[in-house]
């Protein structure tokens, strides 16, 4: 099953992390098919900079966003 999530990147208590599409079997920071964003939880009122076109493609093709990401995805349809 094909999985929209995130990966952490960053450092120690300053966290930044990719919106990518993975294979629900790979680790959370392993391999992924496809980087169709970020995000920074740091920022204010920070909506990422997500690839809306590759995301509703990969939603098209079944993925299953986690709930973080769809909660992204709801806040940056609202924007």
């Amino acid at each position: 099953m094909v999985t929209i999530r995130l990966t952490r990147k960053g450092m120690k208590k300053a966290p930044q992390y990719r919106v990518v599409v993975a294979d629900s079997r790979y680790k959370r920071d392993g391999r992924y098919l496809e980087n169709v964003g970020f995000f920074d939880p740091k920022e204010p009122k920070a909506l990422g900079n997500l690839k809306k076109d590759r995301i509703e493609f990969w939603l098209s093709k079944g993925a299953q966003p986690s709930e973080t990401v769809r909660k992204l995805i709801n806040r940056m349809a609202k924007a």
